[in-house]
């Protein structure tokens, strides 16, 4: 593999897992495997919000009891991306994600048994929550970043949004058949049953080995600690991280108070479901056009249009009555902005500092992305349990899109200039 022209920090090369093996280990084998654990990491998180409701009444629980497990989940698997992120730079991909689908299945298959408050906190906030941290597709992103060349990167990184997006379109339905069919008990057990298989797909990420040793590495090897306080000095990068708190704000309310919501107003849960499922299926397709444009295009235009199309999707959809045309119409509206903003965001990360430190710098903008979140969730269960109503978290959710576009619309789609300055002394 020749060397990259692209201007910015270093670039380091090594065989591929394929060239050092001999074997059938291919970067494509790697890039299905990781596409697979996208998608079943993300399948479960984002059906949580089918739980609420028989979880709740089997526990006489208000919503803001289960609302506060899956906030503190957000905020953990927030808190553990950047430490996740830092040991796969280190170590590789296979290790971390291996052991995290463990802690998730640990965590869906103790929220099955969870009768009191600290044991929902504990599976459903703590343990799930770690296991999001090591095995979602910011890890799997991490990974292909260092397995494909930096003109197929943004195409990489959507892809594997977009499997991430499969796994909410075939769990959504799926979870409220197995409620409806064995109970929401049983229905945890099997979900948590199918997180074992991300240690067996994450075995593909082992040839690849730590960032040092990966197919393509781009970015100056100053140290964890150093590369953390240039990024942090760098207003892009703020920004960019700043404006990731309202995607998180949105996705995490949506997720966990739509179908209750949806209920609330007389929709079936079937279509509530059904609707989760829909804004999973839509994203794949949203999530592959922003990587493939990504390439093509700016990233933070793509973000500030992405921005304001969700805050006016979502003001016309609370305006309007809730039927079932406005819900399947408003499911597939934010399908398609659902997580196209991860491979534009991730782009940018590696475009400002290169892929060395990749895990760990997407991992800090992922913990602003998760700070959203737990407050979108925490902040829908109090107010609904307060005021018996969503109303003032949708607007919110308005204003907050809004004002992330126009965060981002400052941000230099360039090297970071720390990167380059410590590129040419290390030279």
């Amino acid at each position: 593999m020749s060397s990259s022209n692209q201007a910015g920090p270093a670039t380091t090369q090594a065989a591929t897992p394929a060239a050092r093996s001999g074997s059938w280990l291919t970067p494509g084998f790697v890039i299905a495997c990781g596409c697979m654990i996208a998608m079943l990491a993300f399948g479960p998180r984002s059906s949580m919000g089918l739980f609420i409701k028989p979880l709740s009444e089997t526990n006489g629980w208000g919503r803001d009891v289960f609302a506060l497990s899956i906030a503190l989940q957000n905020l953990l698997w927030g808190i553990g991306t950047p430490l996740a992120g830092a040991l796969a730079d280190r170590y590789g991909p296979a290790l971390v994600l291996g052991i995290s689908g463990v802690f998730y299945a640990a965590g869906l298959a103790l929220m099955s048994m969870a009768d009191s408050q600290l044991l929902l906190h504990l599976s459903a906030g703590l343990l799930i929550g770690i296991g999001l941290a090591g095995a979602s597709f910011g890890i799997v992103i991490a990974g292909f970043s260092r397995i494909v060349p930096p003109e197929k990167r943004s195409w990489s990184m959507g892809i594997a949004t977009a499997a991430g997006s499969l796994g909410q379109t075939l769990f959504a339905p799926m979870g409220q058949a197995f409620i409806a069919a064995y109970g929401w008990q049983t229905a945890l057990v099997l979900f948590g049953a199918t997180m074992l298989l991300i240690p067996v797909f994450a075995a593909a990420f082992a040839g690849a080995g730590g960032a040092k040793n990966a197919p393509v590495v781009t970015g100056a090897d100053i140290g964890f600690a150093a590369m953390i306080r240039q990024a942090f000095r760098h207003r892009s990068y703020v920004l960019l991280v700043t404006g990731f708190f309202v995607c998180g704000f949105q996705l995490a309310f949506i997720t966990t108070h739509l179908p209750p919501y949806l209920m609330g107003a007389g929709i079936s849960p079937s279509l509530a479901s059904w609707a989760m499922g829909l804004i999973g299926l839509f994203n794949v397709i949203g999530s592959y056009a922003s990587g493939v444009l990504g390439g093509r295009m700016s990233k933070r235009y793509l973000l500030c249009a992405n921005y304001t199309l969700r805050g006016v999707c979502t003001a016309i959809f609370i305006l309007l009555p809730v039927t079932p045309v406005s819900v399947i119409v408003y499911a597939a509206a934010m399908g398609l902005l659902w997580l196209s903003t991860v491979p534009p965001t991730s782009g940018l990360v590696a475009l400002m500092f290169g892929t060395r430190y990749l895990g760990m710098l997407y991992g800090f903008a992922f913990l602003s992305h998760q700070i959203g979140g737990f407050l979108g969730v925490w902040l829908g269960g109090v107010l609904f349990e307060r005021t018996g109503s969503y109303d003032v978290v949708w607007w919110a959710s308005v204003v907050l899109a809004l004002a992330s576009a126009a965060v981002n619309w400052p941000i230099a789609e360039k090297p970071a200039p720390s990167s380059l300055t410590a590129q040419q002394a290390k030279a």
